[in-house]
């Protein structure tokens, strides 16, 4: 079974007061996802000096691409891959890591957004990820569909699962890493079980070793 490393993701900014509420009461995390981009009313975009801090902290960066409200199309595939290098190198993020897009279970998606945002980032100086739900919405048929038809989609990609949601809890005490993958199988390396905690606007997720490894 390989390691898996705990961590915490969030819309707001890791600032010092987020992160004393995280330590305090759920333990250190070893990596944090955050959001490229500044959306109104839905994220904080990530900042050099935010990626300053959380460095000195000896937190790994889970990047994570949001700028878009549904995955359907190859040019809005390609459009939003190019955003999200954009975005990376101008935050200084180094070549190799992987960058997610983040996939709402309420989003439209079909095959050839998938395709787009796979291919793209494969020819750019990072890698695809892709965080979704398993279980609720159309990712599970279009990314299926989306793997029969360029076999690099399931080669290439690391996947991010929503599912199944067992509940915020402490460093020291999260579940054995059980996340829900797609029908056609996947490279499901990171897993969110916990969501909206209480105490701080986090979620909890669980990093298997090999994405670490290839995390900022």
């Amino acid at each position: 079974m390989p390691k898996v490393i705990w961590g915490v993701d969030s819309a707001a900014a890791a600032s010092q007061e987020l992160y004393r509420c995280v330590s305090e009461n759920f333990g250190q995390p070893d990596v944090w996802g955050r959001y490229l981009n500044t959306i109104p009313n839905v994220s904080d975009g990530l900042t050099r000096s935010e990626i300053l801090f959380l460095k000195e902290k000896g937190i790994k960066i889970l990047p994570i691409y949001n700028n878009f409200r549904e995955a359907v199309g190859s040019s809005a595939g390609r459009v939003a891959a190019q955003n999200a290098i954009f975005n990376a190198q101008r935050l200084g993020i180094p070549k190799g890591v992987f960058i997610f897009a983040n996939v709402e279970r309420f989003f439209d998606v079909d095959p050839e957004w998938l395709i787009a945002w796979v291919e793209r980032l494969v020819n750019s100086d990072y890698r695809p990820g892709i965080y979704f739900d398993p279980t609720e919405g159309p990712f599970n048929e279009a990314y299926c569909q989306a793997v029969e038809r360029k076999r690099s989609v399931y080669t290439k990609t690391v996947l991010w699962s929503a599912e199944p949601e067992s509940g915020i809890t402490p460093k020291g005490n999260h579940p054995m890493f059980s996340p829900a993958v797609p029908d056609c199988g996947a490279n499901v390396w990171a897993w969110q079980y916990g969501r909206d905690a209480e105490e701080c606007p986090i979620d909890t997720i669980l990093v298997d070793q090999r994405l670490f490894d290839s995390l900022y």
